[in-house]
């Protein structure tokens, strides 16, 4: 279960050729090796869920979460030689990114 005083990172990610399944499996590549990064504490990779009601976006190809224990330790992600790497080798894959980050309230 998570706790209240958590920092959560929630990427979601628009392909930039939506069509094509080697860039799909490529940024797949791409997150789960930024998974490795030591400060994550949870990590999840998602996609579109079946879901269909008003209220639901589903146009974006993948969704990331990463859990922090603390906004220090998602500060150290930002710059972590992976998570660099990550954005270095993968940022042609996508046309659109939205981060969403949140605090306990």
């Amino acid at each position: 279960m998570l706790t209240q005083d958590l920092f959560i990172h929630h990427v979601y990610f628009w392909l930039a050729n939506p069509g094509s399944k080697e860039e799909h499996a490529s940024l797949l590549s791409g997150l789960q090796a930024l998974s490795k990064v030591p400060s994550i504490q949870q990590f999840h990779i998602g996609v579109p869920a079946s879901t269909n009601r008003d209220v639901i976006e589903t146009s974006y190809a993948f969704s990331w979460l990463a859990v922090f224990v603390t906004k220090e330790e998602q500060d150290a992600y930002q710059v972590d030689p992976i998570h660099l790497h990550f954005v270095d080798t993968c940022k042609h894959l996508w046309q659109k990114v939205i981060v969403y980050d949140s605090l306990g309230a």
